[in-house]
């Protein structure tokens, strides 16, 4: 028994890394706390004795009840049997120990009973053994379900074989059918796992690697189509074996997360795969895969920035205490060589403006300075008395603490820059169209040139992440930050090749709607980047940590249908999260109205747009009280539309402003603020773009515009406030302002709601849902396959725009429209 045990000690670990296991504990430590921690006392009563023997009874009746569920588990998995039984002898022998001390007597008859203190010890001894064995019998349940995750992973990674060798269309359904079913049942265990770990940084990962299989599905199936109807094409080829490598990568990780908790814990050198594959993704061009995340990313080893200044500003504040010696004064002066060399990461960046790197050089310059300044200070101080501290000491350690904030605010503002330069440009947009344009028409030297320049912004969009990734201070935006830089990494190759292939064949379908699929995924993680450089900014400007995880939907019902819209009333707690996202929405409007009245000139171009946007908002505040203009979701989704385009042309108007204000702090602020402004824009639009379906659906397309509109219209009334303070202080006067453009659209009622030119007798909600998908098209030999592959892992692409809610003088209620799709995936035409 002794050889067993040591046996399954040595094959088992108590790390609980799931929420599930841990939760299941809790109860039962905080009963087994209780029953050992009761007040000792020489003789208790015949009441307390009963009292005790009945908690005895009750911890031994759960175990055995515990015990014979953990039995049924081994009968069924042979190769955790052993285990698992010795793992419930353990645990019933222990709650038997257990009930037999809370049943002892040692007073005779007739006499009050008592319990003496070496049965104290007894009973803290039985409840240890007695946790150990239950954590044991989680832990190997736990296994199982490890093991189902990894067997349904290999079942994906089989079917994912077979579709890699077909060579024939009608061999193509067949495959690819079976690796949707496969699919689905990966996204169920994969998404219930992921919510089950415990950890914020294993969820990142698991989240990453579940994002790119999300994404991953459609490119595959029009990517292995192409590839079919065009064997001979070698930028077919590629793109399809990216694809495949893609996905592989996906479910590598997904195993070694979980079954050894991330890349870094594996053993595998800080790689979630082998160094073969890793210089296999080097020959081939793929970014070196990163130790933190085990994401593939291109940058270098070092810490990230926001680590750096940390571990310097600990080490900082710990000389108050040490004072400084020469052990201190070596880790001081490490700390600053890592915060340089990470700094070095933005001032070599090429897109970081020639100001922002003088100013992050004379900021370290100054840093480094106050530094030298604090050494010299403390070993004057430690050659006189070491143990009392001087205020000329403890005024240096401020100084540097105060500059080493001042640069990291300095690197967090290039960061922002250089994104506000990309989002304001919107070349993605641009370029693509641009791709789709020339090889539709057959132009190959045009697609070579557009190449280029589509791979200098991969680049740039590239360092964005790097440097985010660099600010971000928590574990799961620092993967998310990887995530993206790995992902444009890989995709933008793969856009490149489809391009091509459509321009060696401008009149294939296929190969048009390839390149269409390529860049809806494109954009979808440029939105995906926006989203992250929202964060890492609240972050670091110390306005939450919510993180947003990417990661798969469950499958759901998809597809279309003539059904007609039936209405349905909100649930009270969707009604109270509108209520309280318009309310919030209101006070921000007052504000912004409130600071827009203290300018004197009624014709300010920054108060007109300021008023304008904060009209519109407060229409969309009356909208969640079922009141106003706004009557349907269509009408909120297109009063939102102009609020995000308003909000651009605020933007530059105030650029023009801030021009005019000479350098100082307000400045920095106001370019603090007005930096966010373009990124707010464009997570606005496309949130917007997302096409929904059904109830759920649309509530949190509704949902997220009201959201955004906040968030932006809370940067307005900060940006409104700054600009008068500078207005006031520098005496500026803007009143020639461009005349408002209401881009194509009027001002109706009262000016609070824009909406594009349209037909009087134009019913919004006839809108249909079929349309904006264009699933409700002519119903090529495509259709069914392209449905299908949208619903395997409930992907938003394959979903229809949803219903409209509509407002009366009662709650809210929305119409929508249901359908599904129960059946397996449907034949096609072999002409493809």
């Amino acid at each position: 028994m002794a050889g067993l045990q040591q046996k399954n000690e040595a094959k088992l670990t108590l790390e609980i890394r799931t929420k599930s296991v841990e939760q299941t504990l809790v109860p039962l430590v905080t009963q087994i706390t209780t029953l050992v921690n009761h007040k000792e006392r020489p003789r208790l009563t015949e009441k307390q004795q009963h009292a005790l023997e009945k908690v005895g009874q009750a911890v031994s009746s759960a175990v055995d009840r515990f015990v014979s569920v953990g039995q049924s588990i081994a009968d069924e998995n042979q190769d955790i049997k052993a285990d698992m039984c010795l793992a419930c002898h353990d645990a019933r022998m222990a709650g038997a120990t257990i009930h037999r001390l809370t049943t002892c007597k040692n007073a005779v008859e007739g006499e009050e009973g008592s319990v003496m203190g070496a049965d104290k010890t007894a009973m803290v001894r039985a409840a240890r053994q007695l946790l150990s064995a239950i954590t044991k019998v989680l832990l190997l349940a736990d296994k199982v379900v490890v093991k189902q995750l990894l067997a349904s992973k290999d079942k994906v990674m089989r079917s994912l074989q077979q579709v890699e060798s077909v060579n024939n269309f009608t061999d193509f359904v067949s495959a690819f059918s079976q690796f949707g079913k496969d699919m689905v049942e990966l996204a169920h265990l994969s998404g219930d796992r992921q919510s089950d770990l415990k950890s914020d940084k294993h969820r990142a990962q698991m989240g990453s690697a579940r994002a790119i299989l999300e994404k991953s599905t459609m490119m595959l199936l029009l990517s292995c189509k192409t590839c079919l109807r065009h064997p001979d094409c070698s930028s077919a080829r590629h793109t399809r074996q990216g694809v495949f490598s893609l996905i592989r990568q996906s479910l590598e990780l997904i195993q070694v997360v979980v079954t050894k908790g991330g890349p870094e814990e594996g053993g595998c050198s800080g790689s979630m795969y082998g160094s073969g594959y890793q210089q296999q993704q080097q020959q081939q061009g793929a970014p070196i895969l990163n130790g933190d995340s085990g994401i593939g990313l291109g940058s270098s080893p070092h810490p990230t920035a926001s680590k750096a200044f940390s571990e310097f500003e600990d080490q900082l504040d710990m000389t108050r205490v040490t004072v400084i010696n020469p052990s201190v004064e070596d880790r001081l002066l490490s700390a600053f060589e890592c915060v340089k060399e990470t700094v070095e990461e933005f001032t070599d960046s090429y897109y970081t403006s020639h100001d922002a790197r003088e100013k992050i050089v004379q900021l370290s310059d100054n840093l480094r300075d106050d530094l030298q300044a604090m050494l010299l200070l403390g070993q004057n101080l430690n050659c006189r008395d070491p143990n009392t501290p001087t205020q000329d000491f403890e005024t240096a350690i401020i100084k540097t603490l105060e500059s080493s904030k001042i640069l990291r605010k300095q690197l967090l503002g290039t960061a922002m820059s250089q994104a506000s330069d990309l989002f304001r440009q919107n070349d993605d947009e641009g370029l693509l169209k641009s791709l789709r344009v020339s090889g539709i028409s057959g132009e190959l030297a045009r697609v070579e040139e557009l190449t280029v320049k589509f791979s200098e912004h991969q680049e740039q969009l590239e360092e964005v992440c790097k440097l985010f990734r660099h600010m971000a201070s928590t574990d799961p935006l620092v993967i998310t930050a990887e995530h993206n830089e790995s992902f444009l990494h890989s995709l933008g190759p793969l856009i490149l090749y489809s391009a091509h292939t459509l321009a060696q064949h401008p009149d294939s379908k296929i190969a048009r709607e390839n390149l269409e699929v390529f860049s809806d995924a494109w954009e979808s993680q440029i939105n995906d980047l926006s989203i992250l450089v929202k964060e890492v900014n609240d972050v670091c400007q110390g306005r939450g940590d919510k993180v947003v995880y990417l990661s798969l939907p469950r499958p759901g019902k998809h597809g279309t249908t003539s059904r007609s819209p039936r209405p349905a009333k909100l649930d009270p707690e969707e009604q109270a999260k509108i209520a309280k996202l318009g309310l919030e929405m209101k006070l921000i409007t007052t504000e912004t109205d409130a600071e827009a009245d203290k300018w004197e000139e009624p014709d300010n171009a920054v108060v007109k747009r300021a008023k304008n946007m904060s009209s519109m908002a407060f229409s969309m505040y009356l909208f969640t009280r079922g009141e106003g203009p706004l009557r349907t979701t269509q009408h909120l989704f297109v009063q939102a539309h102009f609020f995000a385009q308003e909000g651009t042309k605020l933007y530059s108007t105030i650029q023009h402003f801030a021009q005019r204000v000479p350098p100082c702090s307000h400045k920095e602020e106001l370019m603090m603020y007005l930096e966010r402004i373009p990124v707010c824009c464009h997570q606005l639009l496309h949130t917007l773009k997302a096409p929904t379906f059904g109830k759920t659906a649309t509530f949190n397309k509704v949902d997220s515009a009201i959201q955004e509109t906040k968030n932006l219209m809370n940067i307005v009334a900060k940006v409104v406030t700054t600009c008068f303070v500078c207005a006031t202080k520098f005496n500026i006067d803007y009143r020639s302002s461009p005349t408002l453009s209401m881009a194509g659209g009027q001002v109706r009622g009262s000016g609070r709601w824009m909406t594009s030119s349209a037909p009087q007798g134009f019913d919004l909600r006839a809108v249909g849902s079929d349309g904006e998908s264009g699933l409700g098209s002519s119903a090529g030999d495509n259709d069914a396959l392209y449905r299908s592959a949208s619903g395997l892992l409930g992907m938003q692409g394959g979903e229809s725009s949803g219903g409209l809610y509509r407002s009366t003088s009662g709650p809210l209620e929305v119409l929508y429209r249901t359908s599904s799709l129960t059946k397996p995936l449907p034949s096609l035409e072999k002409t493809g």
